[in-house]
Order: C-alpha cells, then structure tokens, then sequence
C-alpha cells in the first residue's frame, strides 16, 4: 500500500510541475504573499523571469550548448582539522585546494594549495574560543576568496566552482550571530569582487537532498485559506527534486533556472541574488543529478550560463561512470590532510608552544586508545 501511495504522490507532483510550468507570476505572489504573512523562513524556488531572455517554464529542459574554445577553469575545495581537547595542542587548521587550467592550452594543470593555521591566542575569538561552526564558515569564505586572488591573474573568461552551496551557512541566532554575520561581510566582498572581474562563479551540489521546488509545488496546491498552515503541510512527501528532475532532464540538460527563496535572501541582494538549476551530468543508462547555485549577475549572462553549463558537463565526463567534475576532484585531493601530515603539523606546534613558554598538556587516555587502531588519513 505505501509504494501505490508513494507512486500516487509521484504522479501528483509531476503533474503539478506541468500544470504550474508557465504560471511564474501567480507562484511568486503566492510565495511573497506567505513569506510577509506567515512564514518568513520559507525556503523554496521562486521562478525567475529573466531580463535576457525568455521566461524559463518550471518544467522547462535545456539542450547541452557547445563547450568554449578557450577558458580558464578553476576549482577549489577545502578540508579543516576542528581543534580537538583530547589532543596534546589543541589546534585547528584549514586546507585549501586550487586548481586551474585553460581550456584549448597544451598546458597542464596549475595547483595551488593554501593553509590557515589557529592555535594558542588565535583560537580565541570575539564569542570565545574558536568551534567547528566558526571553522567551517572560514573555510566556505576562504574557499571562495583564494578564487578571487588567483582570478586577478588569469585569461578570461574564467568559469570557477567549489563544492557545495553558494548560501553561506551558519547560525544566525544565537552565540556564533556575531561570527555568522561578520564572516557574510566579507563572503559578499569577495562575490562582489567577482562579479566585477566578470567570473562564472557556481556551487556545485552533488546528489543534492534539497526539495525546493517541490515546495514551490506545495505552495501551489494548498488552498488559500490554508496557507496560514505551511509551516506544518508537507503533501507531496516523499517526493523530492531529485525524483523530478532526474525524470524529467536527459543527459547533458539542464532545468530552468530558480531563484532560492530563504531566510538569507536579503543578505544576497541585486547581482549576488543566489540561483540554482538542475543538471544531468550522467549518462544515458547512469543518470547522475546535480544542483548547480549561480549568482544573478551569472543567469543575466547568455553566454556565461551556457558556458558554464557546458564545462560542468564535460568536466564530469572526464571522469568516466562517476560523473563529477575532475578539477573539483583534484581539488578536493588537494585539500585532503593525511594523517601523516595531521601529525607534523602537531608536531611542530608543540614546539613552537615549549619555545614560548606555554605549558603543553596530555594526549588524553581517549585519544590514545582510539590512536591504538592505527590510522592512515585524517578526514578534516
């Protein structure tokens, strides 16, 4: 009985994708008419009309457009190290990976690698001392920073992506607000600066969990005197985009390009307005869905969705039946600590804290007996 319901519930949705795919101005007034009634953190797809272009249906698939005979691809990936009370120093570091090369070049891959060391006073912050939350935040900001500096120098156009989400994600209440909104400064600085050197900048999400169209779908169906009730309606689970959209987009497609309604779309205002679309980057009998976040000023430019568009899905290719883009791999090997090197870095704290003067404290009996398993990478 529960796989005919979920079946009914799939076929509702997707009709529902047909039935409201040309309907972009009834869906937004419904959506800002939640947002400033009843649920300000409403996050969903808003459709987006285009000045460019014409309006992009819901439903709407596009054909894979031809690859750039020159551009500059760069990729960056980070991994961190949370400083850690069982250990002898507690630390914490971020590891950046970069990597770019120019298509249509003879040239090989350039990597670049960047590390940000916190220990001693630089583990104390504004809120107190330094947590995997605050870390975590400094790696999605120097992430997207070390590809500003490193696009001042290179051959345009420049198409450049990270793993993960554009949004910037943190906590807005509470003890680490302070953390979050300072970090967002200069997070939008860097798109900012971006955007004025003309830089295809995406987030690139692999077998993305986010439902945000489906909830658009949501919001479509719930009657108007109901709407008072969205924060606690879900109708159309289990159904989820990853469903519709692996369904609906052939190999190389993209979807229509989304707006993200959320809690922080204020913070991405006018050219940094935060988009998304759907990507096949598979093949035709291994599907492969992604989600690809682009900035605003990134969806007003033809050429540079297309291009962008169109790199993403050979990167993947060159990796055969794993479909993911190779430079973000080589990245993200890159970035990656080894436990090896987890252990010098340790090493050389230690000394430096002795040559200071500062008392240096005990692995704990925890930690050890863990150590005692043996160990061959520290995934950060």
């Amino acid at each position: 009985m529960r796989a005919k319901e979920r079946e009914s519930t799939r076929q509702l949705a997707w009709k529902l994708l047909e039935e409201y795919g040309r309907e972009q101005k009834f869906l937004n007034q419904r959506i800002e008419q939640i947002v400033s009634s009843f649920d300000p953190s409403l996050r969903c797809a808003k459709p987006v009309r285009l000045a460019t272009r014409t309006a992009e249906p819901l439903n709407g698939r596009f054909q894979l457009p031809p690859v750039p005979e020159r551009a500059t691809i760069l990729a960056t990936d980070g991994s961190q190290i949370v400083p850690d009370r069982h250990a002898e120093a507690e630390y914490g570091l971020i590891n950046l990976g970069a990597i770019h090369m120019e298509r249509g070049s003879t040239d090989p891959p350039v990597t670049v690698v960047k590390s940000m060391l916190y220990f001693d006073e630089g583990l104390n912050t504004e809120t107190g001392q330094m947590s995997e939350g605050r870390l975590a935040l400094e790696r999605d900001y120097y992430e997207r920073q070390i590809q500003s500096e490193l696009s001042k120098d290179l051959p345009g156009p420049i198409i450049s992506f990270t793993d993960g989400p554009m949004e910037l994600w943190g906590l807005q209440d509470g003890s680490d607000a302070t953390a979050y909104r300072q970090v967002l400064g200069d997070y939008l600085r860097v798109l900012a600066d971006l955007h004025e050197m003309g830089v295809a900048a995406a987030g690139y999400v692999d077998k993305p969990a986010a439902n945000m169209v489906l909830r658009t779908l949501e919001v479509a169906m719930l009657p108007e005197d109901e709407l008072h009730t969205i924060r606690s309606v879900y109708p159309l689970r289990p159904v989820s985009d990853f469903w519709l959209f692996r369904k609906l987009l052939q190999p190389g497609e993209r979807s229509a390009v989304f707006g993200i309604q959320s809690r922080s779309t204020k913070s991405y205002a006018d050219e940094l307005g935060l988009h998304f679309f759907y990507l096949n980057v598979g093949a035709p009998r291994r599907p492969s869905l992604a989600r690809v976040e682009v900035p605003a000023w990134v969806v007003e430019a033809p050429e540079m969705l297309d291009n962008l568009h169109a790199v993403l899905v050979e990167q993947c290719r060159i990796m055969g039946q794993r479909s993911y883009p190779y430079l973000l791999h080589r990245a993200h090997e890159t970035a990656v600590v080894s436990f090896q090197e987890k252990e010098q870095v340790t090493l050389m704290i230690l000394q430096e804290l002795r040559r200071r003067g500062v008392e240096v404290g005990e692995l704990s009996d925890k930690q050890a007996a863990k150590d005692l398993q043996g160990r061959t990478r520290y995934r950060g």
